[in-house]
């Protein structure tokens, strides 16, 4: 259906893999091809998800649409706690990043990922389980990330639109063109960063208060 059609869409399941499951995702273009697999990177392992294994890797890839090739990449759900993972879609190209999720969509997580879009220059559009879906809310949103128009004085808000508690239906309308003038002259994004001056960021290491038993990754302890 989709194919007649020619819609793009993601598809999210738990995926069969050794030596256990995967949270995933995989985006199928309007033909029906498959564009790549994601697995959940950052799996909830202070819960039922350490039963899964982790993916190893954020994906970008040009996505053939009716409205011509958008660069689209994704994050899952726990996933967008962690600025590194918009910040390395971006770096590797993503206009639009997929955030499928399922947990209490409210103003904390909301006003993450007003942040992750405005900071990267990029979409995001999340879909969350509606009302009725164990610990989920609905409000679903997506964001253009373009804080400036020159036509309009000030900031703006970046919202395109949040929907309701219900499941539904709803559009969101990604401006690409003005997207992609605003990303080749604004500040943010990969224009000014000094990724020289961030190697701590790579570091293992771990100290108080961030010790966790259940964490899968040990690292360091200090």
């Amino acid at each position: 259906m989709e194919k007649r059609r020619q819609a793009t869409i993601g598809i999210t399941f738990l995926e069969k893999y050794d030596p256990l499951p995967r949270n995933t995702l995989c985006l199928f273009d309007r033909f029906g091809n498959k564009i790549f697999t994601y697995a959940k990177v950052h799996t909830c392992d202070f819960d039922v998800e350490c039963n899964l294994t982790p993916g190893d890797d954020f994906f970008v890839a040009d996505l053939n649409t009716l409205q011509g090739n958008v660069k689209v990449g994704a994050m899952i759900c726990y996933d967008r706690e962690f600025p590194e993972s918009a910040r390395v879609l971006m770096l590797k190209g993503a206009e639009i990043i997929l955030v499928p999720n399922a947990c209490p969509m409210e103003i904390n997580r909301i006003s993450q990922l007003r942040a992750r879009a405005y900071e990267n220059m990029v979409g995001i559009a999340t879909v969350n389980y509606p009302i009725g879906h164990p610990n989920c809310n609905g409000h679903s949103t997506a964001f253009d990330g373009m804080a400036y128009r020159p036509s309009e004085k000030g900031s703006r808000d970046t919202l395109i639109i949040e929907a309701g508690e219900r499941e539904g239906i709803y559009i969101a309308d990604f401006p690409i063109q003005e997207m992609r003038e605003y990303r080749s002259r604004e500040i943010h994004g990969n224009a000014y960063r000094c990724p020289q001056k961030y190697k701590l960021l790579i570091s293992e290491h771990v100290e108080e208060p961030f010790i966790r038993e259940n964490s899968r990754y040990k690292g360091e302890r200090g």
